[in-house]
């Protein structure tokens, strides 16, 4: 079996470029099965209410139940104190088994890890290159599953993925993704350090295409077992626990939305990018 774990669907409510535009999935799927690729997992474009945008993908989910899994889309300011119940209608109502985070929006928060501790669901969070939070969510939230994709940089910033390495490799919940890297070295220095059992193969359809994506497993000259932990397994594992009751205490957001958005490291003086 083949499951492509990341693949964007539905419409996004802005014009700045296809991420927050429209995620078409016509000629993606086309290519899917030229790929012999089996399944899909669908999370929302970029918008300004992923409740809506949720919904949408949960419709194309349920259109064709065994084609698709689908992650939750959440904004860690705009969601902010609602989070778990957004998550919870997420599980509970859609069936989805996993939560999308994305430092476009704004960086990951408690409130999110809380809520995917609960229903013991795996948090992709897209870094855009900022890897030094892997450590914290690594140490803080080990029994959270965190896959972050791209080897933590879709705009090719090698400094970032060669530092992502160090921690996939020295930590248990932590997991990457193939999707949009093009460093080959790379890659398979994050399979030769990390092991096959962190990594899963991901396209970022439908914007890429998931056949020359997938070629990039091929090429690695994996033994069977390893490529089939990338190509399915590993993600299977990721989501076998996923509670559709959450367990455990709730994380509620400590603190004024101000202080959430701007806290940086106070002993940078120059925090003109925090």
């Amino acid at each position: 079996m083949i499951i492509d774990s990341h693949c964007h669907a539905g419409k996004g409510d802005g014009l700045t470029g296809p991420w927050d535009t429209a995620a078409p999935l016509g000629k993606y799927l086309h290519r899917a099965e030229a790929a012999q690729i089996d399944r899909t997992v669908l999370f929302a474009a970029f918008h300004s209410d992923y409740a809506v945008a949720n919904r949408e993908v949960a419709r194309i989910v349920a259109s064709n139940p065994r084609r698709f899994y689908g992650f939750a889309f959440v904004h860690a300011l705009h969601d902010r104190g609602h989070v778990f119940n957004l998550i919870k209608t997420a599980v509970q109502r859609y069936g989805f088994c996993g939560i999308k985070v994305h430092r476009y929006d704004a960086r990951i928060t408690r409130e999110i890890c809380a809520a995917a501790r609960a229903f013991a669901l795996p948090v992709l969070y897209d870094v855009m290159g900022e890897v030094s939070i892997i450590e914290l969510l690594a140490t803080e939230y080990p029994d959270v599953n965190f896959i972050i994709p791209h080897l933590g940089s879709f705009a090719d910033d090698w400094k970032a993925q060669q530092a992502c390495i160090d921690p996939l490799a020295r930590h248990a919940n932590i997991y990457t993704d193939t999707s949009g890297i093009r460093r080959f070295d790379l890659l398979e220095q994050a399979v030769d350090r990390a092991g096959a059992h962190k990594i899963l193969f991901g396209s970022d359809g439908p914007w890429l295409h998931p056949g020359v994506e997938l070629a990039k497993v091929y090429v690695l000259n994996l033994s069977a077992t390893d490529r089939a932990l990338m190509l399915s397994d590993n993600f299977l594992r990721l989501i076998a626990g996923v509670k559709t009751q959450p367990i455990g205490l709730v994380q509620r957001p400590i603190g004024s939305l101000h202080a959430q958005r701007v806290m940086a490291d106070p002993w940078v003086m120059d925090q003109s990018s925090a």
